[in-house]
C-alpha cells in the first residue's frame, strides 16, 4: 500500500466513524472524543484489521453495545477492511476535555 493509499484508507475510517452519533448528544462518536485508538494492522495473506478503543461518555451508558456495533459496521463497510474489532475501554475516563472545538460549540459550550 502506498502512503497515499494508507493516508486514504485512514481518512475513510475516521469518516465512516464520523457517521455515528450518540443517539443522546447530537455530535459524532469522533467529536465527541470517544475514539481514543485506532490502529491498522495487516495480518497473513495482507489482511487488514482495524483496532479501535472507544468510551462513553459515562460508564453507566447504555448505549455502549449500539454505539460499537455501529462504529464496526461503519468502518466493516470501508474499501479495503476486512476485519474491525472495537473495545469499550474506561480508562482513562472520557471527560468533556476530550471533545473538539467543533462539537463544542455546537453544543453552545464555546
Amino acid at each position: 500500500m502506498t502512503p497515499d493509499e494508507k493516508k486514504q484508507l485512514e481518512e475513510s475510517i475516521i469518516n465512516a466513524l464520523k457517521s455515528i452519533y450518540d443517539p443522546e448528544i447530537p455530535v459524532d462518536i469522533v467529536e465527541l472524543g470517544l475514539v481514543y485508538r485506532c490502529e491498522e494492522t495487516v495480518g497473513l495473506l495482507d489482511t487488514r484489521r482495524i483496532e479501535i478503543d472507544m468510551s462513553m461518555t459515562a460508564p453507566g451508558c447504555g448505549m455502549g453495545d449500539v454505539l460499537r456495533d455501529d462504529a464496526a459496521r461503519a468502518v466493516m463497510a470501508v474499501p479495503g477492511v476486512d476485519d474491525v474489532e472495537v473495545n469499550i475501554v474506561w480508562d482513562p475516563p472520557w471527560t468533556i476535555d476530550r471533545m473538539s472545538d467543533a462539537a463544542r460549540l455546537q453544543l453552545g459550550m464555546l
